[in-house]
């Protein structure tokens, strides 16, 4: 079964930390490309990170130097570590795949809410 399951959202304060992962199956995860987006609750869509199955990576100029994006291939699995958090990162946390020349992956999401 071709999914993506995410996992680690929550409430924390502002200035805090979590931890997002997401573990793939059904589908070549070494090759893929992977991405986190989120959706906000003005329901904008926005690209946080992404790491290319080679490895490289970039991020969204208001999360850079805060988040960072990492991928076990032996594990099928992508991460992305938030730090100082800010209320402005409350969002659902998607999960993405492109496998190459196949069509893209979504997981279900994950609510991120960052609140004193």
């Amino acid at each position: 079964q071709v999914q993506l399951v995410e996992s680690g959202g929550g409430l924390v304060q502002p200035g805090g930390s979590l931890t997002l992962s997401c573990v793939g199956s059904g589908f070549n995860f070494s090759a893929s490309a992977m991405k986190w987006y989120r959706r906000t609750p003005g329901q904008e869509v926005e690209l946080v990170a992404r790491i290319k199955a080679s490895g490289s990576s970039n991020y969204r100029d208001s999360v850079k130097g805060r988040f960072t994006i990492s991928r076990d291939n032996a594990k099928n699995t992508v991460s992305l570590q938030m730090n100082s958090l800010k209320p402005d990162d409350t969002a659902t946390y998607i999960c993405n795949a492109q496998p190459y020349l196949q069509s893209d992956i979504w997981g279900q999401g994950i609510q991120v809410t960052v609140s004193a």
